[in-house]
């Protein structure tokens, strides 16, 4: 989103690495005969890196995930229970039967409160709003 506010050298794409500029003719040249060197000691001992890595692609397999049956998962489908639809309806209000809370109150803002006597909704009621 913020890309356009930086400067395009902090792109990620059309980066090309450039040529290898020496400092010198004979920093070339001793470069050079220490690659020469190196390749050949690797020829000596048995190592060919580009051989190895090409016989180790033509030799591996390609990839195949394995099968998923359910939702992507490995485990077998299990079926839902069975059940015969039956209608959701509202069940009955509750209504409160017993004889202790006279009824409720508002102590400040919405807050109800249980009010068990009658000098309790005095105090409620001449609390300051």
């Amino acid at each position: 989103m913020s890309m356009h506010l930086h400067h395009p050298s902090l792109t990620t794409t059309g980066k090309r690495k450039s040529k290898q500029k020496w400092a010198s003719s004979e920093a070339k040249k001793k470069a050079e005969q220490l690659d020469k060197e190196w390749k050949d000691l690797q020829k000596k001992w048995g190592v060919e890196q580009e051989e190895r890595k090409r016989k180790r692609a033509m030799s591996s397999s390609s990839y195949q995930p394995p099968k998923q049956n359910h939702r992507g998962s490995n485990e077998p489908k299990i079926p839902s229970l069975i059940t015969t639809w039956a209608p959701c309806t509202k069940g009955p209000d509750k209504i409160y039967t017993g004889t202790k809370i006279i009824g409720i109150g508002t102590m400040h803002k919405s807050n109800a409160v249980p009010i068990f006597s009658d000098e309790e909704a005095k105090s409620i009621a001449k609390m300051r709003r």
